[in-house]
């Protein structure tokens, strides 16, 4: 053991005392050894007392030894990288620690630094670093103290499969060698060879199971990177036309010797050392890539010719470990059990590790053919021999390797089915199963076809296989094929059959379309063979096939296909299904009129849907399914005809029509004085006339008819959706609440609102409690029975009723609408409306009766907070605690109300019992004063189950009821993205926190408990430290950079300067945090997700001010967290210096992002989150047009808030504003903003519609330009 004698030679040069005396223990004990190695290593780093050069005779024994291709021992590699890490933390710690202490930050309290090391420093860590914080580490050449290369280190944790450290290490190097965090310049030359540094990030990511990094680190165009792309995108059909054009091009490359091959198969070479790296391998690689392709692809035949001529024209394969597994894996899945090995000659068994990691296919092929033979000593053998290698694989694999660990526990789940499937196909007595492995023989009785009882079970586990694996095919297709083989081994006809078509529409929805044609078309020759093509499921397989061809664009076809299975089916319950498809693909395509898609197909789906009277889970969602898309459709009918009648053209018209009355009455006027002959000409213009005004008349009466119509058809399947389902419930709920608002002074309408009411249940409401209560108070007409006011009482009241707490305190904060301080209310700054005052106080005396002691309860809670928000401090109080008055103090705990920053979900029953929610108990005895022109203080409330709830409470100009509505547009585009498959598996997600207002000018928000603005990271409080302080030695000083920014005339010029003298510094805040290599990857994926995410969002809405003190870093997730939201919708262009770039997405938000930049993870992010935006388009445009017509949300800035937004003092945390509105309307430019809204969600950039991926370009575009960042406001920092 080569780690004991190294160890104990290293001991003797400590200077640690304990060390010392474990001398003789790790000569004895390699596990001791392995343990104190990197505490010995750290302890020699910071001598400087040793005669001999220890930094390079380590340095050269371990890069000789140790971080070489030759070496087999990856356990000596994963050791010493343990080692280089304990060092890295170090020197990090060394650089980091010093100056964070001395800053004494209100966001920064040492509680909260304290998590920079949470959960990623093992325990034996903490001790060799506490050791050595106080080491210096600034002499240091590289981060590990020892001289060895970092892209030596890199392709070393590759082998032993520390794929995370890998990828760290390389952008230690590029750091190095670039000097900045990038990848270099693409290569856009001929040579088929990647750099060395490419090539290794390539190897550690495609091992890593994340979709988005390798887009962000291929810069090339090679044959080799493309087909890395298209293997990793599961583009079988592709990686095949490029591996042919690889095999064809080989002799040649070869011959000048500069090409290079390394495919995504490949790159797992590098972490299996046994494996030959030899030139013949290198050959052979196209050659199994051609093989791995067609497998993929489902061509069986051609796979089995081309290994035939493989195996007899190329003597290379006749020994190759690999060829032989891809033989074995396509004749399982062909079900092909008289295969044997085409290569003549035996495998050679090079070694222990060699026969215990590459035998699976070969195993599980063994396993099957005695699962049909009924060869119990062949089975038991072969799955106990499996079982042994994948324990003994995954028991050494490196904890980083995520696609091996998650690929392994697939196959697992393989041979535990195998195991149970042995049972049900051969039962067997204890008696009966010793006598046969006595005497190994096969079995004596016939296989057991099992009942579909037996398979309930299986069928359960499956199940949840697909739910928990469906985001990521790769791992679920081979269970797919191993699936459809054991049932066709057990010979269960109707299992195979619904495993066939159950696995066509999970690849489908995983854009496998060959694969998925391949499972029906076997499913149609089993229906075929039969007898059953005539049965139910046949046509189900042939709805799926409709789908299919959907899904592949093929439009028409998909279309023919579903009126040919309407035409001939005999479905039952799903021929609804096939209405609904059939009429919603016609409305897609726009290849039919509306009269045929309703007749023919929506409204059949409807009445067949409803004519299903069963009461299951199912059935009910057919049937909302079938009411919303005939809901919708009829809904885009009547906009796009409301459209029409209140065109221009409409308009122009209706002029011509009232111009052609007049002429008729002129002429008839004519007509009675006329003579005999002229009465004819009369006549016959009058009679002219007349036709075609009657013509007219009836074509705007048919318009308006149809319209009509179209809207009640709307209306009333919206109805149903809500009342049979929830799965539509956020994009009904919506819209038909802008229908109601829009048309509230007609009949009709307000009658749906109250059948609505009387038939819905309440919660569905909840989430626009607040812009319904909003409309309250339109009172000229008075509140009679059956008006649009006295519905919208009838709603909110049994909103109220039902939902007290997340009900009531909108309307308390209504009923509070006059209660501005004075000082603000003379500088009208606020919309106050009486009317609404009153009908929310007549509203809350009538809920007494049902909430008395609650609504008594809430009104104290409210005073209470009120008081504290208005409380009057001194200016020597800030980032103080003061005591709290008595008055607020002494309040006793409240068992009725919630904590009013606590969430917790809404009842549908109605019930609210004890403990649904945590009561308010009272609050904390000192408040912290904030900094800020309203002095805004931090509070703790104490909650009835023990959590102490920190709040902000705020009294000021600044009205948070805008805060409020933005946080519940992002809530509702989380559910967006939550629903949305490729949006969720990212996580993609923006942070929200609630904000409560109690009275125009006041209120309360959630504090975001351990964030830190990124501001107060980068530049630190005192904007002259932080980040840039530490590490950008003889930079300038952000003061320095706005200072020259302000006084320059040449803006683009002093922009230029400044960068060049100001280094971004953000990738620090993650290895500082983050210090074990996997903690820190997936930190800085979730802050690069998550800016992607608010950077799509907020550029939607027009978001703005978005200066370093707005945004908070969550110091545990890494995500980032929005604040102050009160410029939207654009209006930072209407400030004194215009905003004109779309987020922020200055060099450090990039720098944050590693050394891929905006490429990779964050462009797709980017794409993935606009993407589900615009195909939810017509939601968000209904909530936005909700909250934009809101009459008390005054999104827009009057002139004098918009100039007073940008002052030439520091931003604070508070950018509180006073100003007055005087007579501005804040809504009177809502149509324009609305219209710019619809104009981003319909991929419009300058006047040109883009895709996706143009628009994304557009926008990164933009929020990078020099042009645009340098005629930003100097406080914004466009620099940093």
């Amino acid at each position: 053991m080569w780690i004991c004698p190294v160890v104990y030679s290293l001991v003797g040069y400590c200077s640690d005392v304990i060390l010392r005396l474990c001398q003789d223990v790790v000569l004895l004990k390699p596990e001791v050894a392995e343990l104190l190695l990197p505490s010995v290593v750290v302890n020699l780093a910071g001598r400087k007392d040793i005669g001999v050069n220890i930094q390079n005779l380590i340095s050269d024994q371990v890069q000789e030894h140790i971080f070489v291709k030759s070496n087999k021992l990856i356990k000596s590699i994963q050791v010493w990288l343990n080692a280089l890490n304990e060092l890295r933390i170090c020197y990090v710690l060394e650089r980091s620690s010093g100056p964070l202490r001395k800053e004494n930050s209100k966001h920064c309290r040492p509680s909260n630094f304290s998590s920079r090391s949470h959960s990623s420093m093992k325990p034996r860590d903490s001790v060799a670093t506490l050791s050595a914080v106080t080491m210096s580490t600034s002499s240091w050449a590289k981060v590990y103290w020892l001289s060895i290369d970092y892209l030596i280190v890199a392709r070393s944790a590759i082998i032993c499969g520390s794929y995370f450290t890998s990828m760290m290490y390389v952008e230690y190097w590029c750091e190095e060698h670039f000097h900045g965090l990038t990848l270099g310049n693409p290569d856009f030359s001929n040579l088929e060879m990647l750099p060395q540094h490419i090539e290794i990030l390539i190897s550690a990511i495609t091992q890593i199971n994340e979709p988005d990094s390798l887009y962000g680190i291929i810069q090339s165009h090679t044959l080799t990177s493309q087909i890395i792309t298209f293997e990793h995108e599961g583009n079988w059909n592709k990686a095949l036309e490029y591996y042919d054009l690889q095999v064809r091009s080989e002799a040649t490359a070869h011959m000048d010797g500069s090409s290079r091959t390394l495919s995504l198969t490949e790159t797992q070479s590098l972490s299996q050392p046994h494996l030959s790296t030899s030139d013949d391998e290198a050959k052979r690689k196209p050659y199994k890539g051609l093989i791995r392709s067609l497998q993929q692809i489902g061509c069986r035949h051609m796979l089995d010719l081309y290994c035939q001529g493989l195996t007899s024209g190329k003597g290379q394969f006749q020994q190759d470990l690999e060829f032989t597994e891809l033989q074995y894996e396509a004749a399982w899945r062909a079900g092909n059990w008289d295969f044997s090995l085409l290569s003549a000659g035996p495998i050679p068994q090079s070694s222990e590790q060699h026969t215990k990691t590459h035998h699976f296919n070969e195993n599980l092929h063994c396993c099957l053919r005695a699962l049909q033979e009924g060869d119990s000593d062949e089975f038991q053998r072969k799955l106990k021999h499996s079982k042994e290698e994948l324990v003994w694989s995954v028991s050494r694999a490196s904890e980083e390797s995520t696609e091996f660990i998650y690929s392994t526990i697939i196959k697992f789940q393989i041979l535990y089915h195998l195991g149970i499937v042995w049972e049900m196909r051969w039962p067997t007595s204890s008696f009966e199963r010793i006598e046969l492995q006595k005497h190994k023989q096969k079995m004596f009785s016939d296989p057991v076809i099992p009942t579909m009882d037996q398979f309930l079970w299986l069928n359960k586990d499956w199940s949840s296989m697909l739910t928990k694996s469906q985001l990521h095919m790769s791992l679920l297709e081979p269970f797919i094929a191993f699936r459809r083989v054991l049932l066709q081994i057990l010979n269960c006809h109707d299992c195979t059959m619904q495993h066939l078509l159950q696995s066509a529409s999970t690849l489908r929805k995983g854009s496998r379309f060959s694969q998925a044609a391949a499972a029906l078309h076997e499913f149609k020759f089993l229906c075929v063979r039969t007898g059953e093509q005539g049965s139910s499921a046949y046509w189900l397989g042939r709805l799926e096939e409709a789908k299919l061809l959907r899904a592949q664009g093929q439009h028409e076809m998909a279309i023919g296909l579903g009126k040919y299975i309407l035409q001939t089916n005999r479905l039952d319950e799903e021929a609804s299904d096939v209405y609904r498809l059939v009429g919603k693909w016609l409305a897609e395509t726009r290849s039919s009129n509306s009269r045929t898609i309703f007749e023919k197909y929506l409204k059949p789906a409807v009445s067949l849907a409803e004519g299903d009277k069963t009461a299951d889970k199912k059935s009910a969602e057919r049937k909302s399914q079938t009411h919303f898309r005939l809901a919708h459709y009829a809904d885009a009918l009547f906009r796009s005809y409301e459209e029409r009648l209140n065109s221009n053209e409409w308009q122009a018209a209706m002029r011509l029509r009232k111009h052609k009355t007049l002429e008729l009455e002129a002429l008839m006027r004519r007509l009675k004085g006329s003579t005999k002959g002229d009465k004819i000409d009369y006549s016959v213009k009058i009679q002219e006339l007349q036709k075609q005004l009657a013509m007219d008349k009836e074509e705007a009466q048919k318009l308006q008819d149809d319209r009509d119509n179209f809207l009640n058809l709307a209306l009333e399947g919206y109805k149903r959706c809500l009342v049979i389902g929830d799965k539509y419930d956020v994009r009904v709920v919506f819209r038909l609440v802008s229908l109601w608002f829009s048309l509230s002074s007609r009949q009709d309408v307000v009658n749906n609102l109250l059948k609505t009411i009387d038939e819905v249940q309440s919660y569905k409401f909840v989430p626009l409690v607040y812009q319904i209560a909003s409309r309250m108070g339109n009172i000229r007409d008075g509140i009679v029975p059956n008006n649009f006011q006295f519905a919208l009482v009838s709603l909110l009241k049994k909103m109220a009723i039902d939902h007290p707490y997340h009900t009531i305190f909108q309307l308390l904060a209504l009923a509070n609408g006059d209660r501005i301080k004075d000082k603000q209310r003379s500088r009208n700054s606020f919309v106050v409306d009486l009317d609404k005052k009153l009908a929310a106080e007549n509203l809350l005396e009538e809920l007494s009766a049902y909430h008395g002691p609650v609504i008594r309860q809430m009104k104290q809670m409210v005073e209470i907070y009120i008081k504290l928000a208005e409380l009057e401090t001194k200016r020597e109080d800030t980032s103080r605690k003061v005591p709290l008055p008595r008055e607020i103090r002494s309040v006793r705990q409240l068992e009725l109300v919630p904590v009013v920053t606590a969430s917790f979900p809404v009842d549908r029953s109605c019930r609210y019992c004890e403990g649904s929610f945590p009561y308010f108990r009272g609050l904390a005895d000192s408040v912290m004063v904030m900094n800020g022109v309203n002095a805004p203080k931090v509070v703790e409330c104490l909650g009835s189950d023990g959590h102490k709830y920190k709040q902000l409470a705020k009294s000021g100009n600044d009205d948070l009821r805008q805060d409020a509505v933005m946080e519940q547009f992002f809530g509702l585009v989380n559910t967006f993205l939550q629903n949305h498959r490729d949006t969720w598996k990212r996580r993609l997600v923006i942070r929200t926190y609630k904000v409560v207002p109690f009275t125009p000018s006041a209120g309360v928000i959630e504090w975001v408990d351990g964030t830190l603005p990124l501001g107060e990271y980068l530049i630190g409080s005192n904007r002259n430290g932080g980040a840039h302080g530490r590490y950008g030695i003889g930079d300038w000083s952000f003061l320095k950079c706005r200072e020259h920014m302000s006084n320059e005339k040449d803006k683009r010029k002093a922009f230029q300067e400044v960068c060049e003298t100001f280094r971004p510094v953000m990738h620090y805040f993650f290895l500082e945090r983050f210090l074990q290599p996997a903690d820190w990857f997936e930190k800085r994926l979730a802050y690069t997700r998550s800016v992607a995410a608010t950077s799509m969002v907020g550029y939607i809405v027009g978001l703005g001010d978005r200066h370093t003190m707005n945004i908070l870093i969550d110091q545990a997730t890494a995500e980032v967290v929005h604040i102050d939201l009160g410029v939207a919708f654009e209006q930072g262009l209407m400030l004194k210096t215009p905003e004109r770039v779309p987020f922020r997405l200055t060099r450090d938000i990039i720098d944050g992002m590693g050394a891929a930049g905006v490429e990779g993870v964050f462009r797709k992010c980017c794409e993935e989150t606009l993407s589900v935006m615009r195909t939810n388009k017509e939601a968000l445009m209904t909530i936005i047009e909700v909250f934009i017509h809101d009459p008390l949300y005054k999104w827009a800035l009057s002139p004098l808030k918009a100039l007073q937004r940008q002052k030439e003092t520091d931003y604070d945390l508070d950018t509180s504003i006073e100003g007055s509105q005087d007579d501005y309307e804040g809504n009177k430019d809502a149509a324009r903003a609305l219209l710019r809204v619809k104009q981003k969600l319909d991929g419009y950039e300058e006047g040109e519609m883009r895709s996706v991926h143009g628009q994304v370009q557009q926008l990164i575009q933009d929020a990078i330009d020099p042009e645009r960042l340098c005629q930003m406001f100097p406080g914004w920092g466009a620099w940093m």
